[in-house]
């Protein structure tokens, strides 16, 4: 297997992008949220981009793919997550549009790269 540098993965990068975005999000919530929708919403974020990383080290195919499909579904949780800060009108509907076709582009970079290993 040849191996990835993640930093020039472009899955990486945006969902590097996806995790600064998330903590000025969330940085705005009520501090209620501080041990709930908070934590849950920055270390999903945070999944992503670390699985991504800790996948193109790994020897084999196989092993990457892993890494990988952990990666999506910490994207499907963030977007599940982001719903819900939506419901609680904690964040605009401009704010959550944006960040649904972002992470829906994740998704689907993720799923492609994945199929392409």
């Amino acid at each position: 297997m040849v191996k990835h540098n993640f930093r020039k993965l472009k899955i990486w990068q945006s969902s590097l992008e996806l995790v600064f975005k998330t903590y000025e999000i969330t940085n705005t919530f009520p501090s209620d949220e501080k041990f709930g929708l908070v934590s849950q919403l920055n270390r999903c974020s945070v999944s992503i981009p670390s699985n991504i990383a800790e996948g193109a080290s790994k020897a084999s195919s196989k092993h990457f793919v892993n890494f990988l499909e952990i990666s999506l579904g910490s994207a499907f949780e963030w977007e599940t997550q982001i719903i819900i800060a939506f419901g609680l009108d904690y964040i605009s509907e401009e704010k959550y549009k944006n960040l649904i076709t972002k992470i829906h582009d994740i998704q689907k970079m993720i799923s492609s790269f994945k199929e392409k290993i």
